[in-house]
């Protein structure tokens, strides 16, 4: 196959990496909470009944950021519910994944998880625009945030929480332009309320980081004229607008399904044009940024072809999008990280959707252990190795033909540079049949020698870590890569993430 080429040089770069974009998501939906993170009975539990195997998982998985409690759970959610002694706590019926909430883990267990995960991981809640609006919002606020001396404040404290929880980061709402949604909106309504919560919260902080809800895929009829809509309203209230996708191979086109990062990047791009052109017209000079905080694969449609909502008696925590994923799936996994890399200068928080069990890169089973999944260790050494500047990649890579798509490389790239000065090099190849010859041209980086070349591939692209086989699929040393005279040279595996560090 024809070499793969592209050119590094420090004089050329995209963006410093947030560490908020190697985030997750915790809903409550299926497995997530109950049994997943939280487990009281469980032989690892500790005294506030967290799985510490999960902790140890989550932890090696380098996640910051964690938005809570939904996704589509939020848009029926009571937070009132979810505070206060947990034996007294309300059992609700959950509209969303037609379930039943026992709000035994709630607001504090949620602050609680975070602080045992480390100092990295910051909260990012989620608020209820849906079938509620301004005034929850604000009392939610003051009961998480206000040090003390108001009734809401007081009664965190008397619940047993007497310093605030210090969030900054709030979602306004989530995917209001979904039909699916309770309390779903036209762009015009959610703007509104978007815009008054805003407001009003900034009344209490100022300094709070605010998303607005933007459309919850590319596919929907209303993009873009959604986000121009909405971003007309909140414009100078809100610093980021969030973007929602999943991919699966439809219809058996796993071609397409290969370069799913091509649809990424557009939407990126297009969400960027749209936010601009809002701010060209409103005459303003601020950016805003993005908030990718819903992104996966996700066989959705296997999930909606089962699903039979009159078959389910409001089960709690049921089993629900507990996908297995493949050696496929974890490649495609790492090339959406590649473009949420490739695009640092304004995707600045990303969620990977979810943490634990619900199409996540960590499973488990309820009173037995937990394990990676093969979409764990591209999101481990892309936060582990992924902070600094990314470098602007450019490839010239050999193509090949997607029925969605079109015409698509071959090769998935690109390079973060670290404060120390070494580099480190994330490459997909898309081919399942041929190895991919890659060199890299090094310009102005004083880079001499390969500390390592990881991949994660397999003769068996559907090889997947399971409850018997828990490491079937880890990622091996390559050994015959090399850095000569300022060129790095390699062959990249059929079907494979590629991990390369440079000193």
């Amino acid at each position: 196959m024809r070499t793969a080429r592209f050119t590094l040089d420090p004089a050329f770069t995209i963006g410093e990496v947030n560490p908020r974009l190697f985030g997750s998501f915790v809903e409550h939906l299926g497995r997530c909470v109950y049994t997943g993170i939280y487990e009281p009975d469980h032989p690892t539990a500790d005294a506030g009944g967290l799985r510490t195997d999960v902790l140890e998982l989550v932890r090696e998985l380098g996640v910051t950021t964690i938005r809570y409690p939904g996704g589509n759970f939020v848009s029926g959610y009571k937070w009132e519910d979810s505070v206060g002694p947990a034996d007294e706590r309300p059992r609700r019926l959950d509209l969303a994944w037609r379930s039943t909430e026992t709000n035994r883990f709630g607001l504090s267990e949620y602050i609680a998880f975070l602080k045992k995960i480390g100092p990295q991981a910051e909260p990012m809640m989620a608020l209820n625009l849906g079938t509620r609006g301004v005034a929850e919002a604000l009392e939610l606020q003051e009961y998480a945030n206000h040090p003390s001396g108001t009734a809401l404040s007081d009664l965190r404290a008397a619940h047993g929480d007497k310093d605030p929880f210090g969030i900054r980061l709030w979602c306004l709402g989530n995917e209001m332009d979904g039909p699916w949604q309770t309390g779903h909106k036209t762009a015009e309504e959610y703007g509104r309320v978007a815009a008054e919560t805003a407001r009003a919260m900034r009344q209490i902080d100022p300094s709070v980081e605010l998303v607005a809800g933007g459309s919850s895929s590319q596919g929907m009829p209303t993009f873009a004229a959604w986000e121009a809509t909405v971003l007309a309203e909140t414009y100078d209230l809100v610093d980021h607008i969030s973007l929602h996708a999943y991919y699966e191979p439809q219809d058996g086109d796993v071609d397409s399904f290969l370069a799913s990062a091509v649809d990424m990047e557009s939407f990126i791009e297009n969400v960027v044009a749209t936010c601009d052109h809002v701010g060209a017209r409103l005459k303003s000079k601020k950016k805003i940024n993005l908030s990718f905080d819903e992104w996966n694969v996700w066989y959705m449609s296997e999930w909606h072809a089962i699903e039979d909502s009159s078959s389910r008696d409001w089960p709690e925590a049921p089993r629900l999008l507990e996908n297995n994923y493949s050696v496929m799936d974890a490649v495609v996994f790492g090339s959406l990280l590649i473009a949420l890399l490739r695009h640092a200068d304004r995707v600045t928080v990303a969620c990977l959707a979810q943490l634990v069990n619900v199409i996540a890169p960590i499973l488990t089973e309820p009173g037995g252990p937990a394990w990676r999944q093969t979409t764990f260790f591209p999101f481990a050494q892309a936060s582990r190795y992924g902070r600094g500047q990314v470098l602007d990649v450019r490839v010239d890579s050999p193509t090949y033909e997607t029925k969605k798509y079109g015409e698509a490389d071959l090769l998935h790239a690109t390079a973060v540079r670290a404060e120390d000065g070494s580099v480190t090099v994330f490459a997909v190849n898309r081919s399942r049949t041929e190895r991919l010859p890659l060199e890299v041209a090094l310009n102005g980086l004083e880079l001499t020698s390969v500390v390592e070349h990881s991949a994660l591939a397999d003769t068996d692209p559907e090889a997947r870590n399971t409850l018997d086989t828990p490491d079937r699929v880890t990622p091996h040393p390559v050994t015959d890569t090399t850095l000569r005279n300022g060129t790095l040279s390699a062959v990249l595996e059929p079907l494979s993430w590629n991990v390369i560090r440079l000193a």
